[in-house]
């Protein structure tokens, strides 16, 4: 899908806060209702938006500890091996990557002993895991003001 600079600025609107009307998306990108309407529908249809969310603070609802977990992992086991991992609760976004390692999660958990049970006693005890390495979090800082497309 080709996006125009109207779409970018849709976007960059709604990934600012999710929750605006149509009325006040219009109002912001200066489009009509009936336009931000449409747009909206054609990016959500088109898998440009694919839906929305709220965003937490990890801290505030009791995940004081994040890190970025690195993985080398037995070649050809994606599949079963993100399956795996998308039923750790702890594990908020994984990546396949090239590189050094083979797959970077963001483990989220209460406490370093929490953090320390997941990559233990789960990451390391799944049979495609070969290594790990642990990365904490000092801050996290959200870039909600990117624009899209570039």
């Amino acid at each position: 899908m080709q996006l125009d600079d109207i779409d970018r600025r849709v976007i960059d609107a709604l990934r600012r806060d999710g929750r605006l009307s149509v009325r006040a998306l219009a109002e912001e990108v200066r489009i009509s209702r009936a336009n931000a309407y449409t747009r909206l529908e054609r990016l959500t249809s088109s898998g440009a938006i694919t839906g929305f969310t709220a965003t937490v603070d990890p801290a505030a609802i009791g995940l004081g500890t994040s890190a970025y977990v690195t993985l080398t992992v037995r070649q050809n086991s994606w599949r079963e091996l993100k399956a795996r991992l998308q039923a750790i609760p702890e594990v908020r976004h994984m990546a396949l990557v090239g590189g050094e390692f083979d797959v970077i999660l963001l483990v989220r958990a209460a406490d370093n002993a929490a953090l320390r049970e997941v990559v233990l006693n789960e990451l390391q005890a799944i049979p495609e895991v070969i290594a790990t390495r642990t990365s904490l979090v000092f801050e996290d800082v959200e870039n909600v003001g990117v624009t899209a497309g570039r």
